[in-house]
């Protein structure tokens, strides 16, 4: 490809600046050339990145779904949702998914697989969450942070995928792992 036809794969940062921080996020107000060619301002959440997990329970005839119900304000309600946490400052996605299984729900598992990376919001959102299958489960005492009041309970998944269809579970992380699974157990299988 002659070198005048080829475009840019990523934006050019002309400017930068921070417009706040939190303590679990940042803004930044950016000046971009995009690989498009068209100059523009970018607001941008920035995020260290999540961990959800995908934790399944495995000693009956149908998996089980571990998963939690909480207070949501930005939603103003209760959501179903896998448990899932923010990645600390020097740690690695899979530590924080182990930590935040425990934390949130007590239990510990024996088999770990990431088996999705996505951007919840990339319009404006640059938070990664990677989704981490759980396996070999083990219950013990949870160890929520103070502001953290979890129910959990395992739900089979056929059920979980009706909260899903039924729009019962509306948390987008929840929706994507759960249907993963399900497409895996009896989704159609790949040509050989």
């Amino acid at each position: 490809m002659p070198k005048s036809s080829r475009r840019a794969t990523k934006a050019r940062l002309l400017a930068s600046r921070e417009v706040y921080r939190g303590p679990v996020f940042w803004v930044t107000s950016d000046q971009v050339i995009e690989p498009t060619g068209v100059r523009v301002r970018r607001d941008i959440v920035r995020h260290s990145g999540s961990v959800v997990i995908l934790a399944v329970e495995e000693s009956r005839s149908q998996p089980r779904v571990l998963l939690e119900r909480q207070y949501r304000h930005a939603a103003e309600d209760y959501l179903w949702e896998l448990p899932a946490g923010r990645i600390d400052k020097g740690e690695s996605g899979l530590a924080a998914a182990k930590r935040e299984l425990l934390e949130e729900t007590g239990y510990t598992a024996s088999r770990w697989k990431r088996v999705l990376k996505f951007y919840a919001s990339p319009g404006f959102v640059a938070e990664s969450m990677s989704v981490y299958l759980a396996r070999g489960l083990r219950p013990g005492t949870a160890q929520p942070e103070a502001d953290e009041v979890i129910h959990i309970r395992l739900v089979p998944l056929s059920a979980a995928v009706r909260m899903v269809m039924r729009g019962t579970i509306r948390d987008a992380k929840t929706i994507s792992a759960i249907l993963w699974l399900n497409h895996q157990r009896n989704g159609p299988k790949p040509h050989r």
